[in-house]
């Protein structure tokens, strides 16, 4: 944006500098950051809604505390745009989530401000705990460290969070909380009696009096541990009886403060500077609006959460032309999904806060009692989903791929031992582009292939997702994974009938005698572009195989291609280290045959943010890198790999 239009904020490089601003210009800053992550985000797309939401929050944190030193952890961390442009990434924000640039989310790999990594939600109390009880702990400088978790946008539904408050309730610390209720989760009404004993909660008479009168007891013996916490809870069920309102933070020994306006910046900055230096755990509630600031993004939270480009003028969506083309994997899900469960009524939906990024709203619209959104919970929506399954539903339970990590447990402990008929959609999986690590679809092949009873399958194309989901949900198919990638596919003509495919069958695509190919899911499409242009101008005949199922494997396949082949290909949009390549090698080796084998996966390492073109070509997924594995001469690639 142009620096005459950012009087302000062009002068400011780092927070120390924000530190020596007056009062009184704080609105005219936030107005200008604002303004500034509106027209940056309009040519450059990103998480837009969240970080507007929380702009007077992000300037009144850094105008307090004394960060780097004091720490505040970001949770989730698409709020923290305006705290990047606050801390010496102003002129770099154009780079946000493109290559090489500036990360999508907070990392302390990328700048000193950042505390802890945050690309997954309700971490933060978890994390900011462990940091505020090392400052107790230490011996050193950081013995005054400040700490600070900011959570918000939903992130509180997680089930990390109340473990994290949990602990905070028993551990010594003096880490402050600040909840940023946007109407995604927590919303309480307040009295006019309770808004004066929460005004008088944070004046400074008050809390130098109540200090003074704790030191004077302890040091009388008289102010014991358990004692303190009894205290506290005196207090909170006074201001509870007078309210006639109660809160889960009271019960917990955690002094709560709010609700407040989130968005009055010089307020908050007086709030703040009278809860830093306030010894014992304590939450600040603020209410805030998502998009604050911005009429399209305040009227319609969704879409504009990640809107892609617009007019940041006139809050025009600036879309591409979607006429004969492909429809994105997540659109046929939704669209399938509500096809089958008017035909089965037993099929519900679950999607862990979801219900537009996998399209599960397509069905909702129609069918919201069959359709259930639990929150960012993703642990607890495998759980219920295995409840429901257990007496008699068939839940399609809907995770991104990354997210399902966190739900590793409960699809092992709660779906695959009693093989519970559940089927586990997994969207965003492999690459997804400039979400970067924290959001890549990249271990679920590996991680799931070892647990018992459970089925493993990525289809090609739209037809194959309709066709795997119509047979999960036939009888006795037990669990049930389907995982597909984020975007378009490559049919235009995508629907089709609905057809069982039988379990542990693959297909072959492409005769060839020279190398075989063996992909799985829609990157297959590229091995078979592959191969027919490396018959045309190299005069190598490939193979290629659509596996279909990473478990079970197509057994007969594979007995064709160990009797007939010298070489194998396998390629997979996943870690190289455990699925597909590894599974046939694993096989091949069970059954004698020596072929070489040459494992196209991702590699061994966190792949950065990019778009998903620029990643493959740097992983080596390609169609160019695909190509220069088949013509490779037998052994360049240093026996299997």
């Amino acid at each position: 944006m142009e620096q005459n239009k950012l009087k302000i904020l062009s002068t400011i490089d780092n927070p120390t500098q924000l530190r020596l601003m007056k009062p009184e210009l704080l609105p005219k800053l936030c107005a200008e950051l604002r303004e500034d992550i509106i027209q940056e985000l309009s040519v450059n797309p990103g998480h837009l809604a969240s970080s507007l939401g929380v702009v007077e929050l992000t300037v009144a944190l850094h105008y307090v505390f004394n960060t780097p030193d004091d720490r505040i952890v970001w949770d989730v961390g698409h709020q923290a745009y305006g705290h990047k442009i606050l801390t010496g990434r102003r002129d770099q924000f154009c780079t946000n989530r493109k290559l090489h640039g500036i990360r999508p989310f907070p990392s302390p790999e990328e700048s000193e401000y950042d505390a802890f990594i945050c690309g997954h939600a309700s971490n933060s109390i978890s994390a900011a705990l462990g940091m505020a009880v090392a400052a107790n702990s230490l011996q050193t400088e950081a013995k005054s460290r400040k700490v600070v978790a900011v959570i918000g946008d939903g992130a509180m539904s997680g089930g990390l969070a109340f473990e994290g408050l949990n602990n905070v309730s028993s551990s010594p610390n003096d880490l402050l909380i600040v909840l940023n209720d946007n109407d995604m989760s927590i919303d309480r009404s307040v009295g006019g009696m309770k808004e004066y004993l929460l005004g008088l909660s944070t004046n400074e008479t008050y809390n130098s009096v109540r200090f003074k009168a704790s030191r004077w007891l302890a040091s009388q013996g008289l102010l014991t541990d358990d004692r303190k916490k009894g205290i506290i809870r005196l207090t909170n069920a006074l201001k509870s009886a007078i309210s006639q309102q109660q809160n889960i933070f009271e019960g917990m020994n955690i002094r709560y403060f709010g609700p407040f306006d989130g968005h009055d910046v010089k307020e908050l900055v007086r709030i703040l500077k009278q809860l830093k230096d306030m010894k014992g755990p304590k939450l600040l509630h603020l209410h805030t609006k998502k998009g604050h600031g911005y009429a399209p993004a305040e009227n319609y939270k969704p879409v504009w959460h990640a809107p892609g480009k617009f007019d940041p003028n006139t809050g025009e969506l600036k879309q591409g032309d979607s006429k004969n083309k492909p429809p994105k994997f997540q659109d046929v899900f939704g669209e399938t999904l509500l096809e089958l469960a008017r035909q089965n009524p037993r099929i519900v939906g679950v999607t862990p806060a979801m219900p537009t990024g996998c399209s599960m709203c397509i069905p909702m619209a129609e069918m919201p009692d069959r359709m259930f959104d639990v929150g960012i919970a993703e642990g607890h929506a495998v759980t219920f989903s295995a409840g429901m399954a257990k007496d008699g539903l068939l839940p399609f339970c809907n995770i991104y791929s990354a997210f399902a990590q966190r739900a590793y447990d409960n699809i092992i402990h709660d779906v695959a031992i009693l093989r519970l008929p559940v089927v586990l959609c997994l969207d965003r999986a492999g690459l997804v582009g400039e979400d970067g690590p924290t959001h890549h679809g990249a271990f679920d092949l590996a991680a799931l292939r070892p647990i018992p009873n459970v089925t493993i399958a990525s289809p090609l194309d739209e037809h194959e997702l309709r066709r795997l989901m119509y047979t999960a949900q036939l009888e006795g198919k037990g669990p049930f994974v389907i995982r597909y990638p984020r975007g378009c596919g490559s049919l235009v003509d995508w629907r089709c009938p609905l057809e069982e495919i039988p379990v542990g069958t693959g297909r072959k695509l492409r005769e060839g005698d020279d190398v075989a190919i063996l992909a799985i899911g829609p990157i297959g499409n590229d091995a078979l572009k592959a191969a027919v242009e490396c018959a045309m101008y190299n005069q190598v005949q490939c193979a290629v195989y659509d596996m279909r199922f990473l478990k079970p494997l197509d057994e007969q396949i594979l007995h064709e291609v160990g009797r007939k082949y010298r070489r194998i290909i396998t390629i997979e949009d996943g870690v190289r280290n455990g699925g597909l390549g590894s599974a046939v090698l694993e096989w091949m080796s069970d059954h004698d045959y020596q072929p070489h084998i040459t494992r196209l996966g991702l590699p061994d390492q966190f792949v950065e943010h990019g778009t998903v073109a620029e990643l493959r070509q740097i992983v080596g997924l390609d169609i160019e890198s695909i190509k220069k594995a088949i013509v490779a001469p037998l052994g360049a690639e240093g026996g299997a790999s």
